[in-house]
Order: C-alpha cells, then sequence, then structure tokens
C-alpha cells in the first residue's frame, strides 16, 4: 500500500487530517479530466482497423458504433457533420479502417475514438458490404421476378437521370436519334462522389411525383378546369429539363413535351445511366436509397451503369438492366425504319384481304344469279293472275251498277213531296200526344191542388219517405207560388244544423 495511505486510516469512520498529510482528495470530476488530458496528449490521432458492432445513427444525425477484432472493443462516435461526407452506408460486419481522435467519456468511463474519416479496409471489404446489402434487399423482394414490368412499346416521352454533361448523354441521344426521335427528359445528377446516391435517389422519385399523361376525356373535362398543380415529392434545387436546356448546341432535337400552361407530364420510361468505371466510382448505385427508389418506381426503369462486365444492385432493381447505356437506348424504343416497314406490310396485307374478300362476294354473286330464276319465270303466274281478276273486277262492278239502278227504281216513288208531307204531319202528331202525357205526369201540377213536393236540399232529389227526409236533413219545401227551405229535428229535440264549409279567411 501507497506509504500516504497507512492501514489505519481505513479503520476511521470520519476523515480527518492528519500531519505531514498533504494528499487532497480529488473528485472523480477531476480525476476523468486527468485521464482524459492524459489520452489525448500520449496518442492524439489514430487509425485503426476493425469490424462495425452495434452500428446506430441517432436522430440528431451523429453515428455511434464500436469496432472491434478477436481480443478487443473500442466505441466509436461520428459527428453528424462527418457522417453526412460518408461515401457508403455503415453497417454491422463490415471492416473498416477509422480514423480520428482518441479520447475519453467521463459520463461512462470509457475511452473511445471520434471519427473523422472512416473508410473500407480494401476491396473484400467492401464486396463483403456490397453482398450483405444485396442479400437483405433480395430477402425483402426488391429483386423478384415477378414485380418486373414489361416496357412500353413505343415510349412518347424517355425520361434520363444521369450528369448532363458527359459522354453518357449524348451517346443515348444519339442513338434515340437513329433510331426513333423522341421526346426526351433529362433529370441532372451527379453520378459519382458525395451526395450523388441521394440526388440519384430524389431523381426517380422526382419523375414519379410529375402527373401522368392525362386521357383525351380527361382533357376534354379540364379544359375548363384548373391545371395539374405542381406535383410533389421531387428535389427542390434540381428538375427535370429539356435537352434544348441542357446539351450542347449539336445534340439538340428533342425537347421535353410541355402543355400550354407549361406543365411537364410524367415520361413513360426512365433510363438510369452512367458510363464505366471502378467499384468506387460506381458505388453510388449499389447504396440502398437509390435500389429502393428504382424498385419503388411506379414508371417502368431501365439501368445502364457502367459497361457490360460491371453490376450494381440497381441493376437488379430495375425492371431491365441494359449491358451499356448506348443498349438502353436501343432497348427503349424501335427502328422507325422497321416500324414503318411493318406498318405498310400490314396495310398491304389488309389491302390485300380487303381486295380478296371482295373478289369472293363478286364471286358467290355470281353464282347465286347462275342459280336463281329468270324474272319472266317468276312474274308470269302472277301477271295472268292479275288479268285474271282485272277481266272478273269489270264484270262485277257492271253487275252492281245495274242492281243499284234497279234498286233506285224500286223505292223512288218514297221520295216524293206528297209523301214526305204525310209523314211530317204523322210524326207532328206522335209529338203532340207525347207532349200532353208528359203534361199530364208533371208532379208540379198537384200543387195547384194544395200539395207541396219536398226535396233534398243537397242534390235536387225528390224525398219519398220520412227516412230520406232524415237523411238528407235540410230540405225544400216546393208550393205553387213558391220554394221555402225547412230543416228536419232529429230523435231527442236536437235541431239540425246545416254544416258549413271551413275557411280559410
Amino acid at each position: 500500500m501507497d506509504d500516504r495511505f497507512p492501514d489505519f486510516m481505513s479503520s476511521r469512520l470520519v476523515a480527518e487530517p492528519r500531519a505531514n498529510d498533504n494528499a487532497a482528495p480529488e473528485s472523480v470530476s477531476e480525476l476523468a479530466g486527468r485521464l482524459k488530458r492524459m489520452v489525448e496528449g500520449e496518442f492524439g490521432r489514430v487509425r485503426l482497423r476493425g469490424e462495425i458492432s452495434g452500428y446506430k445513427r441517432a436522430s440528431s444525425g451523429h453515428v455511434y458504433l464500436a469496432l472491434k477484432d478477436d481480443a478487443a472493443l473500442i466505441d466509436g462516435v461520428m459527428w453528424r457533420g462527418s457522417a453526412g461526407r460518408l461515401a457508403f452506408t455503415p453497417q454491422d460486419g463490415v471492416e473498416v479502417i477509422a480514423t480520428g481522435k482518441l479520447t475519453t467519456y467521463p459520463g461512462r468511463s470509457r475511452y473511445q475514438i471520434v471519427i473523422d474519416h472512416l473508410e473500407l479496409a480494401g476491396e473484400g471489404a467492401l464486396m463483403a458490404l456490397l453482398e450483405k446489402l444485396k442479400g437483405k434487399l433480395a430477402g425483402e423482394g426488391l429483386f423478384d421476378a415477378a414485380k418486373k414490368r414489361p416496357l412500353p412499346y413505343l415510349p412518347r416521352t424517355i425520361g434520363i437521370v444521369t450528369s448532363p454533361t458527359g459522354a453518357v448523354i449524348r451517346d443515348i441521344l444519339h442513338r434515340l436519334e437513329d433510331r426513333c426521335p423522341t421526346h426526351v427528359l433529362v433529370w441532372p445528377v451527379k453520378v459519382q462522389g458525395e451526395g450523388a446516391a441521394a440526388e440519384i435517389a430524389a431523381a426517380v422519385r422526382g419523375f414519379a411525383a410529375l402527373p401522368p399523361r392525362p386521357t383525351l376525356g380527361a382533357i376534354q373535362q379540364s379544359r375548363e378546369a384548373e391545371p395539374y398543380p405542381r406535383a410533389g415529392g421531387g428535389p427542390e434545387p434540381e428538375t427535370p429539363t429539356s435537352v434544348d436546356e441542357t446539351l450542347d448546341p449539336r445534340l439538340r432535337g428533342g425537347t421535353a413535351e410541355r402543355n400550354a400552361d407549361a406543365t411537364i407530364y410524367r415520361p413513360d420510361l426512365l433510363i438510369v445511366a452512367r458510363g464505366g468505371g471502378s467499384i468506387e466510382d460506381l458505388w453510388c448505385f449499389n447504396e440502398e436509397v437509390v435500389v429502393r427508389a428504382v424498385a419503388a418506381s411506379p414508371i417502368p426503369v431501365i439501368s445502364a451503369v457502367g459497361h457490360e462486365t460491371d453490376t450494381t444492385l440497381c441493376d437488379h432493381a430495375a425492371d431491365l438492366r441494359a449491358p451499356t447505356p448506348t443498349a438502353a437506348a436501343e432497348l427503349a424504343v424501335p427502328v422507325r425504319a422497321d416500324l414503318a416497314h411493318t406498318i405498310a406490310t400490314l396495310s398491304l396485307r389488309t389491302q390485300r384481304c380487303a381486295r380478296r374478300y371482295h373478289d369472293r362476294g363478286r364471286e358467290q354473286l355470281a353464282a347465286l344469279v347462275r342459280v336463281m330464276p329468270r324474272r319472266d319465270a317468276l312474274l308470269g303466274p302472277q301477271r295472268q293472275r292479275l288479268d285474271d281478276v282485272a277481266g272478273r273486277l269489270s264484270l262485277a262492278l257492271e253487275r252492281r251498277v245495274a242492281t243499284a239502278r234497279r234498286s233506285l227504281d224500286r223505292h223512288g216513288h218514297a221520295l216524293r213531296p206528297a209523301m214526305l208531307t204525310q209523314r211530317l204531319a204523322q210524326a207532328r202528331a206522335s209529338f203532340d200526344g207525347t207532349a200532353r202525357m208528359l203534361e199530364q205526369v208533371n208532379p208540379d201540377n198537384l200543387l195547384q191542388k194544395g200539395y207541396v213536393r219536398v226535396v233534398a236540399k243537397a242534390n235536387g232529389k225528390t224525398v219519398a219517405s220520412a227516412a230520406d227526409a232524415r237523411t238528407a236533413g235540410a230540405l225544400q219545401l216546393h208550393f205553387r207560388d213558391g220554394v221555402l227551405d225547412a230543416k228536419v229535428e232529429r230523435s231527442g229535440g236536437r235541431a239540425y244544423v246545416e254544416p258549413t264549409q271551413p275557411t280559410l279567411l
């Protein structure tokens, strides 16, 4: 034991200062500070090689991890600024080389390395990271062949995600011009280095966020409506531009298709392209954010990254992989000359079919004409029957006229004036007799003898019994010199009250 701390001091309950003892007690923070300064002063910046373990990215953007080998482990932290400059996404189990400053974390009495730069430990580690990410995404079904969509046969607009200044876009446009000129939209991005993966993913999502091309019916309905709003979801600093706005004047010719209010419609096909390079140069196309954006795109995607021997995870996620950017242009559109030849061939075949159908119909008509009977053979019996009927009709009309004339001669004497006068006198005598009979049976004639005729006031019908009178209630008494109204009293002595029609006033 240190002579400054004798054994008997451990038996004291309360610490007391002693003579010749200048060892003042230190606080935990003071000791931790001395250790921190000692470690930082002794080691300074170091480069460590180890395997990542416990990788975690906090919501603040800082990255926390541990580096380990077969016998030891050290904690590490990477602040948000350094983490944002990473050229790859760290994952557990990947061997890396970390450069940074060795220090301590007093809060937990641990030493750690503050990482400024993190890189993969050789191409083997890079391939291991690639295979691990590939297995993860394949397990999620992003590379399933059943999800691959067929490409449109003749796209009206093609969107290209690539660098606007490289040779790739020129090769694609030259090939499109040779095969079948098509409208092209270019979304300029970086295809290598820091931030390239984020720009590529944002471009793919930005194309998907554009409004789809309206159908003919929708166009007619929207003529009086507001135009499409600006699509959201794409990155603000970059937008798709037409070829005329992006490329060398010698390459101009294709333009982005816009409507009257400058709305850019969603392309029918996407090409994600880049020239050849090393695996480090093409690494941004292996990033998870790019692979997920391509797999989730509602637009069919052709991946044309690198040369034929280069393969990235973007190739697996796309609907079709092209060995080169030039081959992507060939896969995107057919040859216009071949298309015109096919159309001409089909037109010729259509004309031949129509002509053959016409000739065959003419032959069938001629055959039918040959087997049909002649006109005279068909109409001869009908003409003969018509002549027979016409002769019989003439004889019948003559007989009918003769019969009518004899009937007129037989009854003509009845139409003489004397006969008419006699029949009129008979009719007048019959009418006078009927009038006298009606006068005798007229009930009002009895009123002259003191009788009264009782009728119902409601309908004017004659009342012939007491029951009818009680039912009618209101009566009219017809005397020989006038009419009086009367009411029938009901049983119980209550007088009948004539109902009155309600009024709205």
